[in-house]
């Protein structure tokens, strides 16, 4: 049986970041932020229940006819832990029919512990409000971070990062009572992969840790084929049950096979100038490895990426992903050696996922997990990513806007900042509004490990950056402090208001190795 969730008091004290956070959460007690790796695991890991194979059909067919005979065959009850994953993007069927199937057995108060949510979910806010789900732990993102955002949800929100979600399930930190596994194919025995199919979405390493960690596991599929289901990426030894249904995501909201370069003269040139910067402070080099975003300036940078290998005749060991048709261009034209893929985010990505034996899985484990010995971030040599705010400490927002909303996931973000060079192409200010602050609305990342700002007005290296700092010397690339580029945008801008917020806390954000680095407050009405 899932614990049950209740709102515990807990009182506010400063942590390593200088930031007030709660002692505990949801009824439980909460560690606070320590610093940057400060904070030392003494636990095991976590473990669920051993199975015997005299509970499953000799035959290894465990179909059940609708999922919400599964989540009975499960036990499902007040109070548990319900799991998903966001590989479908905005095309998510699965979670809503989930709830829909929650809903119409009355149990209420549950966690949902999704690895992303999306605009589609808006559905949801129903359950929300008549206490099917008490509260969720995973990003809130569109409607259900303006719901959670405005103070409606009845618990208190849990943002945590790829790799802190597999951080909290492996540490028992989150126990999942019943993971819930879309799955574009899959065969009676549980086998599933997310290659084939009318909803194919490349990878399932978000569930990963769903399927090994889990009490029990549905895998819902609307592609059932004969037995065995391969490549497996969810092996059927962790499945519990089985479950075939006419659609479990919209191919268009899934992957996208119009991913474009911005067209924006500002956003070329921030990608441009992030370019140029690695080249001369010889972070472009033979062998070197890189992780970009899809967003539009992030695939224009790998573009400039691309011109500059080639004019030097060299190649990368290895890009992080997602990938899309751009990432995959450079590696069918041999200037990746290997695209390391947790994600694919277009219809070239999944087609060179399920050929090319170079363009290669991974998961949150591999990838992210802080709790782990050693994982891939910290070998990439540079890391592209994005940010709502950042403050003149270098610190990054990434989950509110500079009104308080959320709005956005951490995603792999936070276990990004451990790349050895970390930069933030960042327009000085959008729609009139700084983006370079006293002190970010909520903190997401140090500013210890952010150590670029590239903007279309100067670039800002962190002073703990020496190396860079020499190194970009005598380039001719518009080199300025952070407080300058700060005061130059508010001389065009004006200084922007704080957000007007309330003393009630809505969610936390975690850091990840699991301590909370922030709150996120209700927004004034």
């Amino acid at each position: 049986m899932g614990e049950k969730l209740t709102i515990m008091s807990s009182k506010l004290i400063k942590n390593a970041a200088d930031r007030m956070v709660l002692t505990g959460l949801n009824g439980k007690s909460v560690v606070p932020y320590k610093g940057v790796g400060k904070f030392k695991p003494e636990a095991q890991k976590y473990a669920p229940s051993i199975s015997s194979c005299a509970d499953y059909p000799t035959d290894g067919n465990k179909r059940v006819d609708s999922l919400k005979k599964a989540l009975v065959k499960c036990g499902i009850e007040d109070g548990m832990t319900i799991s998903s994953h966001h590989h479908f993007r905005n095309g998510d069927l699965v979670a809503n029919q989930l709830f829909d199937a929650v809903k119409e057995l009355g149990v209420k108060g549950i966690r949902w512990f999704p690895s992303a949510s999306f605009p589609c979910h808006e559905h949801l806010i129903r359950y929300l409000d008549d206490g099917t789900i008490h509260h969720i732990e995973g990003s809130m993102n569109g409607p259900l971070g303006k719901y959670v955002s405005e103070g409606n949800m009845k618990g208190t929100g849990v943002l945590r990062s790829h790799g802190g979600r597999y951080q909290a399930v492996q540490d028992g930190e989150v126990e999942i009572d019943i993971a819930v596994i879309g799955a574009p194919m899959a065969d009676p025995f549980g086998n599933a992969n997310g290659l084939e199919g009318g909803s194919a979405c490349g990878l399932l390493g978000f569930a990963l840790v769903d399927s090994e960690y889990a009490k029990r596991v549905i895998v819902v599929t609307d592609n059932m084929v004969e037995f065995p289901c391969v490549p497996w990426q969810i092996q059927g030894n962790n499945v519990d049950f089985t479950v075939e249904v006419e659609k479990i995501g919209i191919p268009e909201l899934i992957v996208s096979g119009t991913t474009k370069i911005t067209k924006s003269p500002d956003r070329l040139l921030l990608a441009e100038l992030t370019a140029k910067f690695c080249d001369v402070t010889g972070i472009i080099r033979d062998g070197f490895s890189f992780q970009s975003g899809a967003g539009g300036t992030s695939l224009a940078v790998g573009e400039f990426f691309k011109d500059i290998m080639k004019k030097k005749g060299i190649k990368a060991r290895f890009a992080r992903g997602g990938s899309n048709k751009y990432l995959v261009s450079m590696l069918e034209e041999e200037l990746v050696d290997y695209i390391l893929d947790g994600q694919t985010f277009d219809l070239d990505g999944v087609r060179s996922m399920a050929e090319n034996p170079n363009h290669v899985w991974t998961s949150p484990f591999t990838s992210y997990n802080y709790h782990g010995k050693g994982n891939f971030a910290g070998m990439v040599d540079v890391a592209i990513l994005g940010a709502t705010e950042v403050d003149v400490n270098f610190n990054a927002n990434v989950v509110t806007h500079s009104d308080g909303y959320l709005l956005h996931g951490i995603g792999g973000w936070q276990n990004c900042l451990f790349s050895k060079t970390v930069i933030l192409p960042l327009p000085l200010f959008r729609d009139r509004i700084p983006v370079i602050i006293d002190e970010v609305t909520t903190l997401c990342g140090p500013g210890e490990l952010i150590d670029v700002i590239v903007t279309e007005r100067g670039i800002a290296i962190n002073p703990l950056r020496t190396d860079l700092i020499e190194k970009a010397k005598g380039s001719g690339l518009p080199l300025k402090s952070i407080t300058e580029l700060k005061e130059e945008a508010e001389k065009i801008c004006g200084k922007p208001e704080k957000a007007s917020l309330c003393d009630e806390i809505v969610a936390v954000v975690k850091w990840v190795d699991g301590t909370v680095l922030d709150i996120v407050r209700k927004v004034s009405p």
